[in-house]
């Protein structure tokens, strides 16, 4: 999206006016963009809205996203990559050996209040602007359903975070105080709440594929009433996103689950049925080694391919050679092994290199079990810089997942869940898609498919918190309990400010 817009400029040249500019540098002043002369047409409302969606979707330029961090944060994976210090914010997430200085917090905390910063600058200068009414509200909608999402992930990930409603004067950053989670929470549900109303029930894929949709942060509020354990709550908004007959006929949003699994990983398979809230990616966007991270690609599909990859068959599947990250570990092939989904979820190297029809190097954790939903492919790499542009979708929210977070939210409201139920019909319908037959809705049986269904989408972890159970789960790995629940604050953020680090770190 970002190859539409001259957002960055218009973002960079603000950022550096409200830094302040050094009276040296010579620069004609009828040529710089400020907020006071931008903001005038509604080509430049939509400007500011793609810069928004930017850090709504954004990768590290360290080569790893929100998902990486989760992913091997949790039990199932291991960073990988070329050795003990490759990525190194991946590696010291694995073992928890991360500090207020060192690890991925500082891209988690930037990604929301870059992100943040952006919305709040458009909501406050778009009332000025003179553009369609009907045009102008669903982009406010668009922005406060991101704003949401990016103080849901902050709070969840840091709990004590401090809330920003409007645009802050330079000079007053220093003074922000952190506040408590629940007016967080609270802010969250009155954005969505706002949104929802507005936003269209569907878009035209072929130009505004990625856009928000009310299906979208309706998914999105039933996931924040879900870690409220607002039970009830949640599953009234997963109920309109996932239709009255799941598994069987489409939403009133058009959701359905696909006929087959592996099909939600094919790279042409965009804004398919099952998507609800899809980051968007481009093979044809340019992006390149000076500034990784701003590349409209799929970074996984560079960073989770087996590194040293050949072909020795034309069997084999045309693996593009990547770096070897979030490699899945023994104990968790040994657990989907015989599942439906291991083929589409589990890309077996060492299986490959047994039979010769493949051969790879082996990197750092190597167990030989990669993750197949994301390698990039020979026959879709991009002509230029190819291991940065693969055009590979992400789903930030599909409906298998909200299935599963409806039916456990029904569970714990109370209400009935035997044969024949809806949160009996909603499991199921997510283990027939795959061909495994029925069973009782229990939270064991509902963790059990969220770990297979969704493995290696960066949920297992989160799920791992809210359940309670990562300091059992995750204490082999270094997980203390008290502290490893949440991420520091960045330590750059705390230095002269009043914000205060979290307990135990």
């Amino acid at each position: 999206m970002k190859k539409k817009i001259l957002y960055a400029a218009v973002i960079i040249a603000a950022v550096q006016f409200l830094d302040g500019c050094k009276k040296e540098l010579d620069v004609n002043p009828q040529n710089r963009i400020t907020l006071d002369n931008y903001y005038k047409t509604e080509a430049d409302a939509f400007a500011a809205l793609v810069s928004v969606y930017d850090r709504f979707g954004y990768q590290s330029g360290g080569l790893y996203d929100k998902a990486s961090i989760m992913d091997v944060a949790c039990d199932d994976q291991l960073a990988g990559g070329g050795g003990p210090t490759d990525i190194n914010d991946l590696q010291v997430m694995q073992t928890y050996t991360l500090n207020a200085s060192t690890g991925p917090q500082g891209y988690l905390w930037n990604r929301g209040y870059s992100g943040i910063f952006r919305a709040n600058t458009l909501l406050s200068k778009i009332d000025a602007i003179n553009m369609d009414a009907t045009k102008k509200a669903r982009f406010i909608a668009e922005v406060k359903t991101m704003r949401a999402a990016f103080y849901f992930d902050l709070v969840t990930f840091f709990k004590n975070i401090p809330l920003i409603e409007g645009t802050v004067d330079p000079k007053d950053l220093y003074n922000i105080d952190q506040t408590t989670p629940d007016k967080i929470y609270a802010y969250v549900e009155k954005d969505l709440n706002d949104a929802i109303p507005v936003l269209p029930s569907t878009v035209p894929v072929a130009t505004e594929g990625g856009r928000l949709t009310k299906g979208g942060a309706q998914a999105l509020l039933g996931k924040v009433l879900l870690y409220e354990k607002k039970w009830q709550a949640a599953a009234d908004q997963f109920a309109v996103v996932n239709g009255t007959n799941p598994g069987v006929s489409p939403s009133v949003y058009g959701y359905k689950l696909l006929a087959n699994y592996a099909d939600l990983w094919k790279s042409s398979n965009k804004f398919n049925s099952e998507s609800v809230i899809e980051f968007v990616h481009s093979a044809i966007s340019n992006g390149g080694w000076g500034d990784a991270g701003a590349s409209e690609g799929n970074l996984l599909c560079i960073t989770t391919g087996p590194r040293g990859y050949s072909q020795l068959s034309p069997t084999a599947p045309d693996y593009f050679s990547g770096y070897s990250f979030l490699v899945f570990t023994k104990p968790f092939f040994d657990f989907i092994h015989f599942d439906p989904r291991n083929a589409a979820t589990v890309a077996n190297l060492d299986s490959l290199k047994t039979a010769g029809v493949a051969n790879y190097t082996a990197g750092y954790n190597n167990t030989g079990y990669f993750l197949g939903k994301f390698i990039g492919r020979v026959s879709n790499k991009a002509a230029t810089t190819p291991e940065l542009n693969f055009g590979q979708d992400f789903y930030e929210i599909r409906l298998a997942d909200t299935y599963l977070m409806e039916a456990e939210a029904l569970l714990n409201a109370g209400g009935s869940v035997g044969v024949g139920t809806r949160a009996y019909q909603l499991l199921n319908a997510v283990r027939s898609r795959v061909g495994l037959p029925a069973v009782a809705v229990t939270q064991a049986n509902i963790e059990t498919e969220r770990r297979l269904e969704l493995a290696g989408e960066g949920l297992r972890w989160p799920d791992l918190v809210r359940w309670g159970k990562a300091a059992t789960v995750l204490a082999s790995k270094g997980f203390v309990a008290g502290k490893h629940e949440l991420f520091p604050i960045p330590q750059n953020e705390l230095n002269n400010t009043k914000l205060k680090q979290n307990p135990n770190w």
